[in-house]
């Protein structure tokens, strides 16, 4: 198992992409503590799972974007973990609207949500890290973070940010053999996918060589052998992970 014996945090863990994060990590027999603001309805399934490989599964109920939230619930986790050697910065909102539409609010709620909470969590983290030296952040961009999109000024841009942060990162503590990376999503088989029509659906699948929409397994593999020491010697890197979209 990959990733035995590892303790790990995954934000935004109760569904979607990180809820296969979270799986994936508990498969390869790591320790998994998530943030979200609920427990959803994966915590039974994610003990089960953690059992069978010798790892646990724990939720943690935080906001993200709320520096005093965040910053209690990790605090609790660095307790009960004594450490952290891996930490997965997945949370994200979209709130899409034309630019010249879209409000303030809207502006700002998606940076809180998919960027500065990557700043909160890593600030404490990877300080952590850097005292014991050793440890693997991935953060989770998005292809329009490096291509744009139309509607989604507000999400382009946090992605964006999130790669910036990923490298200035990885520039700070790579003497601490801390690892920081990042994986680019294109479009992915999630809710937001499989709200749109067959035609929708059809434009999308168009526009990637690969012809198909991803899976959200197909990311966490990626997160997982960057989480892994099979990725010892990888830092700073941008990893795509789109069916050649962008390419």
């Amino acid at each position: 198992m990959l990733l035995k014996g590892k303790r790990a945090l995954v934000t935004g863990g109760s569904r979607g992409i990180g809820r296969e994060i979270v799986l994936a990590f508990l498969r390869e027999g790591a320790s998994v503590w998530y943030l979200d603001l609920a427990e959803g309805d994966s915590l039974t399934e994610y003990e089960s799972v953690a059992k069978e490989h010798g790892g646990s599964a724990s939720f943690k109920e935080a906001n993200v974007a709320d520096e005093q939230s965040v910053t209690a619930a990790i605090e609790e986790i660095l307790k009960e973990a004594e450490g952290l050697d891996v930490l997965v910065n997945n949370a994200g909102i979209t709130r899409d609207n034309l630019l010249f539409r879209m409000s303030a609010k809207e502006w700002n709620d998606v940076l809180s949500v998919n960027l500065t909470s990557a700043f909160f969590t890593s600030r404490l983290v990877v300080r952590q890290m850097a005292k014991q030296r050793s440890g693997s952040v991935i953060n989770v961009a998005s292809i329009v973070g490096i291509i744009g999109n139309g509607g989604q000024a507000n999400y382009s841009a946090s992605k964006a940010g999130m790669i910036g942060l990923t490298k200035s990162m990885a520039r700070e503590v790579a003497a601490r053999n801390v690892r920081i990376n990042a994986v680019a999503p294109g479009f992915i088989n999630t809710k937001m996918t499989e709200a749109l029509n067959e035609e929708q659906q059809n434009a999308l699948k168009s526009q990637i060589p690969m012809g198909r929409i991803g899976e959200p397994e197909e990311v966490a593999k990626v997160i997982v052998f960057l989480a892994s020491d099979l990725a010892s010697y990888l830092t700073g890197q941008v990893i795509h992970i789109t069916g050649g979209l962008g390419m």
